[in-house]
């Protein structure tokens, strides 16, 4: 089924282009935000996550050019231009960023002008950042004629992220905006990349999920990514194991924290595997435990959670929410409820009650779907 939101924000990318460069692009492209349903940082542990694409999208359009040229709406209205795809900074390091590691992976890409306007949106931890690499991969490709296969697109998306832009991310999001498909969340194998599509259609059930971006900054959140990265992989030597993943069941460690962290990708990984079986079985309200559960944990085990976070997961339970989360990579952004859909209007107000009464930013508030992954629009 067409998405007609993305083809109405690739109309204005297109648009945005013909203004900025004076010409049409030859083609547009859309690739979506994301939730993680379930799965928080289990991914870099080479475990289980199941995200699901959100109906907001970066949309690209893209000619070849003599040089680099990159504009974006949300960019401060200049265009960043280069000779190369090499040392490029800022917003516009995530697409030069890409150009590189395509090249890296062996397909050759050349100058580019690319246009960017998104609706993702940014800080609230709904993978905007990846929704920029995935459109502006498949317009490279598509410009220079490469098939590439969407794991392996996932791959090289990471790649772009983890060594050019420098920020430690595991492969979820990437993966998520690539491959997701419409009224579906993507069980994933973090391992061998195999994946599978459940059935997540809420309506078909009067639910809702109400995503709540808390509009509160992702604080100290690179450094203490970093550091939750480096706790698994300690733990992960003093286990004598490759990953987390590989941990028994029953691994205990001596040390409080890393054990709370191995207790987190242990239990976090029970719950997907458990989401999963619910979800084929026909039932979404059934999940809702899980996700309280999860949230638990990545309060107190994993230690990622914030008081804006913690406050709309009370919020949306106390309303009467089947299952709340934070969801991301923490200290800041989003959190999702999973609602019956008359009671949407209470969980929202709730929410924002919670929010004011606590002086906290006023969150945005608004219903989910599982929608397509990235797409050529034009």
């Amino acid at each position: 089924m067409p998405d007609t939101h993305a083809a109405e924000l690739a109309a204005t990318a297109e648009e945005v282009f013909r203004t900025q460069f004076g010409a049409a692009p030859e083609g547009v492209w859309a690739a979506p935000g994301r939730v993680n349903l379930i799965g928080e940082h289990t991914d870099y542990n080479e475990g289980f996550v199941m995200p699901f694409a959100l109906p907001f999208y970066a949309t690209a359009a893209a000619a070849k050019a003599e040089t680099w040229e990159f504009h974006s709406t949300h960019g401060g209205g200049e265009i960043v231009r280069s000779e190369s795809a090499d040392g490029v900074g800022g917003w516009a390091a995530y697409l030069a960023g890409v150009a590189w590691a395509m090249n890296e992976a062996g397909y050759e890409v050349g100058p580019a002008r690319i246009a960017i306007h998104s609706d993702v949106p940014h800080g609230a931890g709904l993978s905007s950042s990846a929704a920029l690499e995935c459109a502006a991969l498949l317009a490279l490709a598509d410009l220079h004629g490469h098939a590439i296969d969407r794991a392996e697109a996932a791959r090289i998306a990471r790649r772009a992220e983890n060594e050019y832009v420098g920020a430690p991310t595991g492969i979820l999001d990437q993966s998520a905006s690539l491959l997701c498909e419409e009224g579906h969340a993507m069980f994933m194998d973090c391992r061998d990349l195999s994946r599978e599509q459940v059935p997540f259609r809420l309506e078909d059930e009067g639910l809702t999920m109400l995503v709540i971006d808390t509009q509160a900054p992702h604080r100290h959140a690179d450094g203490e990514y970093a550091s939750r990265r480096a706790d698994c992989e300690e733990a992960a030597r003093l286990l004598g194991v490759a990953y987390l993943r590989d941990a028994p069941a029953d691994a205990r460690l001596d040390d409080d924290r890393l054990n709370r962290r191995l207790r987190h990708i242990l239990t976090e990984n029970e719950r997907v595997l458990e989401t999963a079986r619910i979800l084929k079985g026909g039932s979404v309200a059934g999940i809702g435990e899980l996700l309280t559960a999860s949230h638990v944990s990545m309060r107190d085990d994993y230690e990622i959670s914030s008081v804006e976070l913690d406050s709309a997961v009370d919020a949306a339970l106390g309303a009467g929410a089947l299952g709340a989360r934070m969801t991301g990579g923490g200290f800041g952004g989003s959190a999702i409820a999973l609602v019956e859909t008359a009671a949407a209007p209470k969980t929202e107000a709730a929410v924002l009650e919670a929010a004011k009464a606590a002086a906290l930013p006023r969150p945005r508030i608004f219903a989910a779907r599982a929608a397509a992954g990235a797409h050529r629009v034009r």
